[in-house]
């Protein structure tokens, strides 16, 4: 039989991506979101539901069928808008897990966030005690510990993988790297910070291939994993970069003042994604951004 999917966030970047993986895999796609996928974003024979993942009684009449895998991308993604941030990562999150709690599936995957680590010292490991200052991260570190503290009580197959920077084709221009690659293809200036932080930056193709391989992972229940392309790229030399590839934008570093809640090194360990998953990242940086570049020079 076909396997069956929901993706929670299937119109966003990342779930638009992983929809077309599950559509090459031939398994029947329903998305929860809420508001319809932008006309780039649009797959067909993907069944688009209309929710409110934070509205529980709703989300009860909008789930009818059983699913083999859940995967969680959903979240408000102004995370400025605090009230919203919180109730659509944790109590949307919460909702969800009580839900196939009872409607058993095989795996129930989270998306989680570097965030969640707060400013722990890099290479940032699963042990480490997370501390996060910024609404974002408390919401993303309180629904993995719901997640997880579900599966050592009552074995909820639910695993977490934390993402690190995701970059690709069909990201929305408010992102980094598309941000600074269309404003060096349109010679424009642009504000930004010193460029002194750290981040390491993972191609959506490897993202959607561990998601994948994460549902299917007995080994992987119960765990949280980070997932990262593990290479850290310093944000100034990432800007350069990409001018010289571009031959052109002005940046105006130091015009945006670091957050307080702002991570300078975001560096993942990424043992456990090798032991228990056994993967690692293929595609590397230079080859992640000329594939963004070639996409965003044609979409311009």
């Amino acid at each position: 039989m076909k396997k069956k999917i929901l993706i929670v966030g299937g119109t966003g970047f990342i779930g638009y991506h992983l929809a077309k993986k599950c559509l090459k895999l031939n398994w029947i796609i329903h998305s929860i979101s809420t508001k319809k996928p932008k006309k780039k974003r649009f797959l067909k024979n993907i069944n688009y539901i209309l929710c409110d993942i934070s509205n529980k009684n709703l989300l009860k009449k909008k789930i009818k069928i059983k699913y083999n895998y859940v995967v969680n991308l959903g979240g408000y993604v102004n995370h400025n808008a605090k009230k919203k941030t919180y109730e659509s990562h944790f109590t949307g999150c919460k909702n969800l897990s009580e839900i196939f709690l009872k409607n058993k599936v095989d795996t129930f995957l989270q998306i989680g966030s570097s965030s969640e680590y707060g400013k722990s010292k890099s290479p940032l490991s699963e042990k480490n005690k997370c501390s996060p200052s910024s609404k974002y991260g408390k919401a993303k570190l309180l629904a993995t510990s719901y997640l997880i503290n579900l599966f050592k009580k009552n074995n909820f197959p639910c695993v977490v993988l934390r993402l690190f920077q995701v970059y690709g084709p069909y990201q929305d221009y408010n992102r980094f790297i598309p941000f600074i690659i269309k404003s060096c293809l349109n010679n424009a200036e642009f504000d930004c910070s010193d460029g002194n932080q750290f981040r390491d930056f993972i191609y959506v193709d490897d993202v959607v291939n561990v998601i994948i391989k994460a549902l299917k992972n007995k080994k992987s229940k119960g765990k949280i994993i980070n997932i990262g392309n593990g290479k850290s790229q310093k944000i100034g030399e990432t800007i350069e970069k990409l001018r010289k590839k571009l031959h052109g934008g002005k940046p105006n570093y130091g015009a945006i003042k670091l957050r307080k809640d702002e991570m300078i090194d975001a560096t993942p360990n990424l043992n456990l994604s090798k032991s228990i998953l056994n993967w690692n990242a293929k595609v590397n940086f230079d080859k992640g951004l000329k594939k963004t570049i070639n996409y965003i020079r044609k979409n311009l």
